[in-house]
């Protein structure tokens, strides 16, 4: 494993991260959960993303189960605030309530007594966001978050962000964004704006929910019991990839990873983890197999004639508009 500050922080992470957005307390049973968890540490693995949100909050507890008895000073531990964990008004969103409580719930379900990283999951319009920034500043001073981050926010809140926290003496440090060859729409304002700041990113969906593993084949039905055939597993998501021209595209990749000893997965986690903004490439599995061949990513350096490649073959399937910052 190899191992990166997270933005100009003093927070060493690894590169790759292990998240349970589609599994844990869902998609897949505790004990395999578990065995995925098990098998990200034996990798070296240290830094675990998860949220409020997943599987209903039952994918908090399933890591915290996970993890219980490994020495937490070893783990980097992320978690976010946004989505409705509730029936009630405030059981949703950024303000003052729902952050403080849903932060109080989260750190009961990983069995901790603060998180590393407390992460804002979408910008909440609806509220002010000196009332937000102060929530997390609190949290920080209360020693419950370490550092504070957020997730698929524009550039110009991500700016507004970091000036209110430079004013509040708050660490905020990362945006955690979707990125992959195909989708690159943090390139032309978000990575500026979080170099500007500081900030690292913490990329979420870097193989494109397993279409860029070369699995899905064009003019054939997607293999049984795939993502894209379990509509709780994220089968919606994957929808806008599962097109002939993209698929096709995607095999023609397969020579490029056989050139360099990689597998699929592997060039697509490798390439992510290229761009200098980049701390960590967060990774899900449903088998500990796919959490051993994906970090297989750490480390790997891609030279300019195999991104020139990449880029050749992708053509203009590659999605770059900014506008389409947090829209999935």
């Amino acid at each position: 494993m190899e191992f990166r500050r997270l933005g100009h922080s003093g927070l060493t992470i690894s590169e790759i991260a292990y998240g349970n957005w589609l599994t844990h307390g869902s998609q897949v049973e505790e004990d395999r959960a578990k065995q995925c968890v098990q098998a990200a540490l034996d990798a070296g693995i240290t830094t675990f993303d998860t949220a409020d949100v997943y599987a209903q909050t039952r994918a908090e507890s399933v890591l915290g189960r996970a993890l219980s008895g490994v020495r937490r000073e070893s783990l980097e531990i992320f978690t976010k605030v946004f989505f409705p964990t509730g029936e009630g008004q405030n059981d949703r969103g950024l303000g003052r309530k729902h952050i403080m409580e849903s932060c109080e719930a989260s750190l009961r379900r990983l069995q901790t007594d603060y998180v590393d990283l407390y992460q804002a999951h979408r910008y909440d319009h609806t509220v002010p966001l000196e009332e937000t920034m102060t929530a997390f500043a609190d949290l920080v001073r209360q020693g419950k978050a370490l550092y504070i981050g957020v997730s698929e926010w524009t550039a110009e809140q991500i700016t507004r962000g970091a000036a209110l926290a430079r004013e509040l003496s708050v660490p905020l440090i990362s945006n955690q964004p979707q990125y992959s060859m195909l989708w690159r729409v943090i390139e032309p304002q978000v990575v500026p704006a979080c170099e500007r700041e500081g900030m690292g990113q913490i990329v979420w969906s870097p193989i494109a929910q397993g279409v860029l593993t070369g699995k899905y084949l064009p003019g054939e039905q997607p293999p049984e019991g795939s993502r894209a055939t379990d509509a709780s597993g994220g089968a919606d998501f994957i929808s806008r990839w599962m097109r002939d021209d993209v698929l096709k595209a995607v095999q023609e990749l397969k020579p490029v990873a056989a050139d360099l000893g990689l597998s699929m997965a592997q060039l697509a986690v490798a390439w992510v983890l290229q761009n200098p903004n980049v701390s960590a490439a967060i990774i899900g599995a449903s088998r500990p197999e796919q959490v051993t061949d994906n970090v297989g990513a750490a480390g790997v350096k891609l030279d300019d004639d195999v991104l020139d490649r990449i880029d050749t073959v992708l053509g203009d399937l590659v999605t770059s508009d900014p506008s389409l910052t947090a829209s999935h």
